[in-house]
C-alpha cells in the first residue's frame, strides 16, 4: 500500500531553506534539499543504467577500491526513503547534503570508472553524510550510530570511511563559492522543465515492520527500525 503526496519546491524556497533552516533537534521538518538531492541521484541512476546497456562490449570494472561500496543486494529502500532515514535519526541540517553533494561529485571525478549504481548508492550516500556533517557541524553522532541509521556494521563503515578519505586525498574543504555553485546547481535542477513536482511515497507500516526489527542506541535513547545493506 502507497500513499502519494505532491510538493511544488521553487527555486527560491530552495534557496532559503538552505541558508534559513533551523539546526533546531525538535525540527522534524524535513529539508527540501532532501526531496531534490534525491530527484537528481535518481536522474544519474536512470542515466548510468541507459548507458550501460547500450553497451556492446562489457564496461570495465571498477576498481577494488571503489568496489568496497557495492552492497551484496540492492536494497529495498528508495533514495528518499533513505535520505529522509538518515534525516529523521540524525536532524542534519540542509548544508550537510550539499556538501555530501560535493563530495560524491569529487568521487566519482577521483575514480572515472566508478558508476553510481543501486548497488552502491545507499552506502555512498551514508558514507559522504556522514563525512559532510563531521566537516559542517560542531556536534556529531559517533560512527556506530550512523552505522545503525545507515543500515550497516560498525566495522563495515569504518572501512568505507577510510576508503573513501584516502581515495580523496582527504580533501575535504568546501570553500563558499564551490559551495554556492553547487546549491545553485541544485537549483537549476528545480527549475528543470519549469516548476518541481515531487512525488513522497509513503511505505506502508506493516510492511516494514514484518521485515526490520526495533533497535535501541543505549546512548542516545533512539528507537528506529533496523535495515540492512
Amino acid at each position: 500500500m502507497a500513499v502519494s503526496n505532491s510538493l511544488t519546491i521553487s527555486p527560491r524556497k530552495l534557496r532559503s531553506d538552505l541558508y534559513s533552516y533551523s539546526n533546531n533537534q525538535n525540527n522534524s521538518e524535513t529539508p527540501l534539499v532532501i526531496s531534490v538531492l534525491s530527484s537528481l541521484i535518481e536522474r544519474t541512476l536512470t542515466r548510468n543504467q541507459r548507458i550501460s546497456s547500450r553497451r556492446t562490449v562489457p564496461a570495465s570494472s571498477s576498481s577494488s577500491k571503489t568496489q568496497i561500496f557495492d552492497s551484496r543486494e540492492i536494497p529495498d529502500m528508495t533514495i528518499q526513503s533513505y535520505l529522509e532515514r538518515i534525516f529523521r535519526y540524525t536532524k542534519a541540517g540542509p548544508s550537510v547534503y550539499v556538501v555530501a553533494y560535493v563530495y560524491i561529485d569529487r568521487f566519482c571525478q577521483t575514480n572515472p570508472g566508478f558508476r553510481i549504481s543501486l548497488t552502491n548508492v545507499h552506502r555512498l550516500l551514508i558514507t559522504t553524510i556522514m563525512i559532510a556533517s563531521k566537516y559542517v557541524e560542531d556536534l556529531n553522532y559517533r560512527n556506530s550510530y550512523y552505522a545503525k541509521v545507515g543500515g550497516l556494521e560498525t566495522e563495515e563503515l569504518n572501512k568505507l570511511e577510510l576508503e573513501f578519505l584516502f581515495s580523496m586525498g582527504f580533501k575535504l574543504h568546501v570553500n563558499v563559492s564551490v559551495f554556492e555553485s553547487y546549491c545553485c546547481h541544485l537549483e537549476r535542477e528545480v527549475s528543470f522543465g519549469g516548476g518541481y513536482q515531487i512525488e513522497k511515497a509513503l511505505r506502508c507500516a506493516e510492511e516494514i515492520k514484518s521485515r526490520q526489527m526495533i533497535v535501541q542506541d543505549p546512548k542516545h535513547h533512539h528507537h528506529f527500525a533496523r535495515i540492512l545493506l
